[in-house]
């Protein structure tokens, strides 16, 4: 069976609600399937490790899951217009696999959670694709056949799934948010099998 990786750090839990939708949207296409992953927790104290395998939720990436997927779904909160921390430092791990080029060809998507409206979301999926592009990543957007791009008072972009969480992270996703996650899982998945045919 060929599986897209769903990859995503979320600290208030709307980048996992996306990841969840996402990766249903992925399933919706026949002959693939979602794997879900995470990243652990960054700490300023050096001596702070999280467990090899987090008591709860979805397991820690490991770098085989990159190798063995035929495309990968990116989602970070984000953090001063970018992805957070900890997705990054796990990205910048993935060295190994940049030399041998484990990854180029693939198609790759975004998506982000952001507190406001203008919050970063858009330079958050833009930074979120440049260390797939030097991976060699195909990276895959949202067109605007998905009519929710053109109606959505909400997040949405052709860049990527978003949702605005509001400043508590206290907002669920709206419907047309929730829409656009599954389109991208669906798309991403579409294509991948194509490229990997």
């Amino acid at each position: 069976m060929n599986e897209i990786l769903i990859l995503y750090y979320s600290q208030g839990g709307a980048v996992r609600d996306m990841a969840q939708l996402v990766a249903r949207g992925v399933e919706s296409v026949p002959n693939i399937k979602a794997r879900i992953r995470t990243v652990p927790k960054v700490s300023t104290n050096c001596e702070a490790t999280e467990a090899d395998i987090p008591s709860t939720g979805d397991p820690y990436v490991e770098l085989c899951d990159l190798e063995e997927c035929i495309g990968l779904a990116l989602g970070s909160p984000t953090r001063f217009g970018n992805m957070a921390a900890p997705m990054k430092y796990f990205l910048d791990s993935t060295t190994a696999l940049w030399l041998k080029g484990a990854l180029i060809g693939k198609p790759a998507a975004v998506f982000t959670s952001t507190g406001s409206m203008h919050g970063g979301n858009e330079s958050t999926l833009l930074t979120m694709m440049l260390p797939l592009m030097h991976h060699g990543m195909v990276m895959v957007g949202l067109p605007y056949s998905e009519p929710e791009l053109s109606s959505t008072q909400t997040g949405g972009t052709p860049y990527g799934a978003s949702h605005v969480a509001g400043a508590m992270d206290d907002k669920p996703l709206s419907a047309d948010e929730r829409k656009l996650c599954m389109a991208l899982g669906k798309r991403l998945g579409e294509i991948a099998l194509k490229l990997n045919a």
